[in-house]
C-alpha cells in the first residue's frame, strides 16, 4: 500500500472551476483509492493504493477528462518521492523568509524545459532550488516582491498554466498528511 499527495491545478480559485470536495472525495473512492482525504478546498488530495504510479496517472487522466475537464494538470506524489525531497532541500529553505513556494512539475510537463526557462532569469532578492518535485522558490523580502522574476516573469512563462503552486506551509502539511496516511495503515 503507497500512500499519496494528489495536488490538483486551478480548482476552486477566485470563483472558477468549482469542485465540492466531499463529492470529489466520493468519486476517488468509488475509482478504486483508498482513505481519501483533501486538505483545505484548493485541491490537495491523499489517499493509499496499491496500484503503481503509472497506472494512476493513467486512471486519473482518463478521471478527470470525464468528470472535470477543465483539470488537465496535476502532479502525483508518493510518501517516498516526498521524504526524498526533504533530505535534499537547501539550508536556505529553513529559514525564515519573506515567502516560500514550491512550483511542483506536473504529470505531462516538459521539465527541462521549465528549468532551463527559469535559469534564463535574471533573479532579484530571491533564491531557486530545482527539486525532483518541483522548483522551490525564496523570496528574501516583502518589500522587493514586486521587483522579483517570480512575480514579474513567472505568470507570463510558457509552463505556467501546467504547474501547481503551494507556498510552504501547505507543502509542510502535505508532508505531515501523507505521513498520517502511513501512521494510518500500520
Amino acid at each position: 500500500m503507497k500512500h499519496y499527495a494528489l495536488l490538483v491545478r486551478g480548482i476552486n480559485v477566485g470563483g472558477k472551476n468549482k469542485v465540492v470536495m466531499s463529492q470529489l472525495r466520493q468519486e476517488l473512492i468509488e475509482l478504486g483509492l483508498e482513505k481519501v482525504e483533501t486538505y483545505i478546498n484548493s485541491g490537495n488530495i491523499f489517499f493509499t493504493s496499491t496500484d503503481a504510479k503509472a497506472q494512476l496517472v493513467e486512471k486519473l487522466e482518463a478521471f478527470f477528462e470525464v468528470h472535470y475537464p477543465f483539470i488537465q494538470s496535476f502532479s502525483l506524489l508518493s510518501l517516498e518521492d516526498f521524504e526524498a525531497e526533504i533530505e535534499n532541500l537547501p539550508e536556505w529553505w529553513t529559514k525564515d523568509l519573506a515567502r516560500k513556494d514550491v512550483l511542483f512539475y506536473t504529470e505531462s510537463l516538459d521539465v527541462a524545459q521549465v528549468i532551463e526557462k527559469v535559469e534564463s532569469l535574471e533573479l532579484k532578492d530571491e533564491v531557486v532550488h530545482f527539486g525532483k518535485l518541483g522548483i522551490f522558490w525564496g523570496k528574501i523580502s516583502e518589500k522587493s516582491y514586486y521587483a522579483t522574476a517570480y512575480h514579474k516573469h513567472l505568470l507570463k512563462m510558457p509552463f505556467y498554466r501546467n504547474i501547481t503552486i503551494r507556498n510552504a506551509k501547505t507543502f509542510d502539511k502535505i508532508g505531515q498528511m501523507l505521513k498520517n496516511k502511513k501512521g494510518d495503515t500500520q
